[in-house]
């Protein structure tokens, strides 16, 4: 879908008008060319459902009011709720607009009574992903503690501001290694 590269991702007005006129489009798409765009639309319609332009969040959850639309989505369930299903979770949970909040409940309720199994697929994926994210926050963190510990046992970290520096560019000699503009450039603490 060409017009998807037109999206106007930086004004929010645009963005709504931009939202109306693609409505009018999918009323008269074909099945077979809506399966066509179904992917890259339904990923900035997700963008559009998290945005925290109310008026954009808003205008993109009215498509599943859209009966019409609603028939393409639900004729192709598998492919669109995988791709939307975290943008509503995550934003029924942490939108700032109550009325958002309404229109992501429709939306996932509508979703749950097209395909339950699919719904519930989509939730235990969800789940998981939260899950290992949770994991790798925690290994970076205890990643970082290890080099912070090794780096108080440097023996250079707690250096005195009596100590000197050479610097392997210049043979200049500083009391504290500033940062030097050559990448083979290092220092090395002098004897005093």
């Amino acid at each position: 879908m060409g017009l998807l590269k037109f999206w106007p991702k930086t004004h929010s007005p645009k963005e709504v008008m931009f939202l109306n006129e693609l409505e009018e489009i999918l009323d008269v798409i074909e099945p077979a060319e809506f399966v066509k765009v179904q992917e890259p639309l339904f990923r900035q319609l997700a963008k559009c459902v998290s945005s925290p332009h109310f008026q954009v969040a808003e205008r993109a959850l009215y498509y599943w009011n859209n009966e019409y639309i609603m028939s393409l989505i639900s004729d192709n369930a598998a492919k669109i709720l995988p791709i939307m299903f975290p943008a509503l979770y995550k934003n029924s949970k942490s939108h700032w607009n109550k009325t958002i909040h309404g229109l992501i409940y429709n939306a996932l309720k509508l979703f749950m009574e097209m395909n339950q199994k699919l719904f519930d697929d989509c939730t235990q994926h969800y789940k998981a992903e939260k899950q290992k994210e949770k994991y790798k926050l925690k290994e970076r963190d205890e990643v970082w503690m290890k080099i912070e510990d090794l780096a108080r046992q440097n023996p250079q970290v707690g250096a005195s501001h009596g100590d000197l520096y050479r610097c392997s560019c210049t043979a200049e000699i500083k009391q504290i290694p500033p940062p030097c503009m050559t990448t083979s450039c290092f220092y090395t603490q002098q004897e005093t």
